[in-house]
Order: structure tokens, then sequence, then C-alpha cells
């Protein structure tokens, strides 16, 4: 009775906050859209990071069972400081229609100074690569996981032994989806260990760490020409942390992923629904942001979808705690790039600014350890009174 007064509670109260919202799960496709009357060239996220904690997943029981779940941990994950916690390792994801010509991930010290050295690097034409690994869901179906992680073959789509490269006519369909990794392979599965618990038999990689990092794309998003039921049209390019896809990206039972307590994800470009296909959105989802992680905090504005010629633009995740996405079309994807050159593609001349709120979620031995990833921190009376009725509910 207390959990079923909860959960009505719950969802009356995240209605008012955000109409529109949708089932909670990391598949880059937020609910809802900004309406936003015109495109932009820069989207900027300021004042990104913060104190928080998420769950993580302890075990998976009986993955190839109708009887599969999962537990999280009785303890929580903290992190802290600029991007957190998108500064943890990232797995980059490819939704059609999208066809993938050049990428590059970098590094640099300071993201306004120097240099950004590439350390990754994908090539349709030359048929190069490094440091790259494709995978895709092409694997065994789990009633709680969803489909596993498998290599891609060079479609991008379809299973494959070992690591291939992507085939230069690489376009992929609606609702389909490869996903790029590091070529650095996780240690066996394990709690204590750096890719923490995952999914077994799959092929499990490495995402892309750091605080300052930089990914750079040109990619087509051509009109869909095969009609799907799911994502008819919405292609979208995103991230999310590393950790969700090893476990469980699509699967039914929240409890085999990180993400519903806040682990991480974001947006960079995005078709949000079927009525503004030629838009291309900017979401964070986790408590930053937004109380409300199913559709996060939005960006105001939106870039223009070219269905008819390439597109360039990428993500830089700067030093000083401002995540700017952006569209260009001179872009270089050369070995390295100076600071000064990557600051003049994100000036502010057509730029939309976000700033994010200054949070510090609760993560002293006597916090709550409901694995939520709300309590803690104060967003909106309704996120506040959430967290009070639960925790009446708990303890009378």
């Amino acid at each position: 009775m207390r959990s079923l007064l909860l959960t009505a509670l719950t969802t009356v109260l995240l209605t008012n906050l955000a109409a529109g919202e949708g089932s909670p799960d990391p598949t880059g496709n937020s609910k809802t859209s900004s309406g936003s009357t015109s495109g932009v060239d820069t989207i900027a996220f300021q004042n990104v990071g913060f104190t928080g904690y998420y769950y993580d997943v302890e075990k998976i029981l009986k993955p190839t069972s109708k009887d599969c779940s999962c537990t999280l941990s009785d303890s929580f994950t903290v992190f802290e400081g600029t991007n957190a916690p998108l500064n943890e390792e990232l797995s980059i994801h490819f939704r059609g229609p999208l066809s993938l010509k050049l990428f590059g991930a970098y590094t640099a010290d300071d993201s306004s100074t120097g240099t950004w050295d590439r350390i990754s690097h994908y090539n349709a034409e030359s048929q190069t690569s490094t440091n790259v690994t494709f995978l895709t869901h092409a694997g065994e179906a789990s009633t709680c996981l969803g489909s596993a992680l498998t290599y891609a073959s060079s479609n991008g789509t379809g299973y494959a032994d070992s690591s291939t490269i992507l085939e230069s006519n690489n376009l992929i369909n609606s609702n389909e989806e490869f996903i790029i990794f590091s070529d650095l392979e996780c240690p066996e599965s394990g709690a204590d260990n750096s890719c923490g618990v995952y999914r077994s038999g799959i092929p499990a990689y490495h995402g892309f760490s750091g605080t300052t990092k930089m990914f750079l794309f040109e990619f087509e998003m051509p009109e869909a020409n095969v009609t799907l039921e799911y994502y008819y049209d919405m292609p979208a390019i995103w991230f999310l942390n590393a950790k969700i896809p090893r476990t469980s990206q699509y699967g039914s039972d929240a409890s085999c992923s990180c993400w519903n307590s806040g682990c991480g994800e974001i947006d960079v470009f995005e078709v949000m629904n079927s009525s503004t296909t030629d838009q291309l959105y900017s979401t964070i989802h986790d408590y930053q942001g937004s109380g409300d992680i199913n559709n996060g905090m939005q960006a105001d504005g939106y870039f223009s979808r070219d269905t008819s010629s390439t597109m360039k633009g990428g993500v830089v995740f700067g030093t000083d705690g401002t995540i700017s996405i952006f569209m260009l079309d001179n872009l270089e994807i050369s070995d390295s790039l100076e600071a000064s050159s990557v600051t003049s593609w994100i000036s502010l001349d057509d730029e939309v600014v976000d700033a994010l709120s200054s949070v510090t979620m609760n993560t002293s031995s006597t916090a709550s350890k409901k694995s939520n990833g709300v309590i803690g921190f104060e967003q909106s009376w309704a996120t506040t009174l959430i967290s009070v009725m639960f925790l009446f509910l708990m303890y009378f």
C-alpha cells in the first residue's frame, strides 16, 4: 500500500513537472521539445559537474532465464568535480538514419590553452581507425537485460566474431544503432574492477574518460527510406556512462543499469519526435539539471538537420565546466588542434547558453541510500515533496 501510494504521488507530481514524460530508458530519445523557433550553431551547458552519487549493478542473476533479475549495490558510488558524472567513461551511440564519415576523440590538459591531441579516430573513406571498437546489440536476448552487446559487422548492425571496422557505405536505418568504445579491453567483471560488473559473454571495452575531452563528427542524417514503427526518421548521436551498455541499455529491469540513479547521459544531436524531424536537440540526463531524469535538462535551442548533405560538428567538455555542442561546416578532424582554433568554433556569436544549478547531494555514510538518486538535494517543490513523502511512508 505504501509503495502504491508513493508511486501515485510520484506520477502526479512528475506529470506536473514535465508534460510528455515517456519511458525511463537510456535510448537517446527525450520526450518533449523546447519549442524554440530557430536553429543555432552552438549550444553551451555551463556550470556542469556536481557532487552526487549513483548505484552500480552488483549482481546479474540468471541472465538467460525468464527469471532473470539484477540487484544494485547497497552502497552508492560517489562522483564529484567538473563535468561530473560525465567525466567518467562514456560510450558513443549512433541511431539511424545515419552514416558516419569521420570521427575523432581528443584530450587536452586545458581546453582554453595549448593543444588538443587526438587519441582515437575513424575514417570511412580510407578505411582506417585507431583506438576504436564498434559494438552493437546483436547478441542473445534476455527478458531483463535486452539484447547483448556483440562486435558490429562492417554494416554496423550485424554480428561479428571480432572487432571489425565500419565499411565506407555504413548507412543504418531508423532504430538501428551502433556504439563506439575504445580498444582497451576491460578486466574481468567485478564490482572492484575498473569496468565494474558487466554482462557475461559480451566484448567488454573501456569508454572515453576524463574531465577535459572533445569528440568530433562528420556524418549524414538523410531522410528515412525504410518505414518502422519505432524511432522512424529520428536519428541521434548521444553518450552514455559506459557501464550502461555493458550491463543493460534496453532492459526491462531498472536494477540492471545505473542509468535511473543518475550515472550520466548527454544527447548531443537528437531528433526528439516525429513532428520535428528537421531539428536536433541537446539534453543532459542526470540530477543536476533536473529532478526528472527522463526528460533531463534540454537546451533552449536546436540545430537544423540537413538531410541532403554532410554535417560536421562536435562536443567539447571544457576544463571550466562548460560543455559546448556545435555545428561547423569547415570543421577539421586532424591529428592535433590548437585550443585557440577550438575556442573560435564555439564562440558566443550564435550560441544558446543554459546554466545548470549548483547541487550537492548528501554523500555521507549516514545518507539515505535509496536507489532513486533524487533524495539529498533540492530541485523544486515537487521533488522536495516527493522526498518528504518517501521518507514518511518508509518510516511511519
